[in-house]
């Protein structure tokens, strides 16, 4: 089972990133996808979850109405499009199914003018 996270930067405030993720090793299209987040000095924060089919998503108070996640599971790949960044949002963002012990590399995103 693998995850390899892509699309982070620098981004001003107000500013928007679209993160991909590309998941294999599992069948992708039977399993919920999350979004997680840590920040330097923090502890790991789940973001977002979207089921199986994509019909159903849920997320953390703080993003809710700025976030959305999304999939496509002919192409193995889960997507955060993140909007109205702030700079709390700032972290290293990790994708995982929470059936599986597996994390990725993550992918930086900075949010700072």
């Amino acid at each position: 089972v693998q995850f390899v996270e892509s699309g982070g930067g620098l981004v001003q405030p107000g500013g928007s990133l679209r993160l991909s993720c590309l998941a294999s090793g599992f069948p992708f299209s039977s399993y919920a996808m999350n979004w997680y987040r840590q920040a330097q000095g923090k502890e790991r924060e789940w973001v977002a979850l979207i089921g199986s089919t994509g019909g159903r998503t849920n997320y953390v108070d703080s993003v809710k109405g700025r976030f959305t996640i999304s999939r496509d599971n002919g192409q193995n790949t889960v997507y955060l499009q993140m909007n109205s960044l702030k700079p709390e949002d700032t972290a290293v963002y990790y994708c995982k199914s929470n059936s599986f012990d597996s994390w990725g590399q993550g992918t930086q995103v900075t949010v700072s003018s």
